[in-house]
This record gives C-alpha cells, sequence and structure tokens, in this order.
C-alpha cells in the first residue's frame, strides 16, 4: 500500500495514490526568453505562436515584456517541461533559460 508524503500539500491529488517518499513540488520551473540583439520582435511572437500555442495578443504582450523588460516569463511547468522549452527556444534561435520561482 502506498501513503503519502506529509510534505504534499496539492489539494487536487489523491493523497492515497503519491508512493511514500515522493513530494511534490509546491513551486513551478519557468522558462524565461531573454532580449536579445538578433531576432525581430516580430519573429519572436511567431516563435511564441508557433511553439507555445498562444494566440497573437498574448504572444505580442510576451514579446513586448521581452524587448521593453529584457525578459519575460513565457511558460510554467515542471523541470522536465521546461528543459524541454527552453532547448526548443534554442533551436528556433532564442536566448532563453529555466529558473525556479520563489
Amino acid at each position: 500500500m502506498t501513503t503519502a508524503s506529509p510534505e504534499t500539500t496539492d489539494p487536487g491529488v489523491q493523497q492515497d495514490l503519491i508512493p511514500e517518499g515522493i513530494t511534490l513540488a509546491d513551486t513551478p520551473w519557468v522558462t524565461v526568453v531573454w532580449n536579445d540583439p538578433v531576432n525581430l520582435m516580430s519573429y519572436v511572437s511567431f516563435v511564441f505562436q508557433k511553439h507555445f500555442g498562444y494566440d497573437k495578443r498574448k504572444a505580442e504582450k510576451l514579446m513586448m515584456e521581452v524587448h521593453e523588460d529584457g525578459r519575460s516569463a513565457v511558460s510554467t511547468g515542471s523541470r522536465e517541461e521546461m528543459e524541454r522549452d527552453v532547448q526548443a527556444m534554442h533551436e528556433y534561435g532564442l536566448w532563453a533559460t529555466l529558473s525556479k520561482t520563489e
């Protein structure tokens, strides 16, 4: 029989289905895209639409954050998901990193 770890606090997870010793992260990871002097703003917006499936308005909002603030958190999730997103951004020629939110 499996039991919940005392560190598990996610109310959306059935506690009796989590194996002992497994904890769920309370804080997700984020993919951060950084401003660069190479890529056009229209291209960055296109990448956000293409890769993440964002509508034009959201993609342009995130692109403007990159342009004006120097960076934008464009996706959140598990570390593995964010590693894949960072790799995809690199493949598109964008500068991206992952970070754990606090």
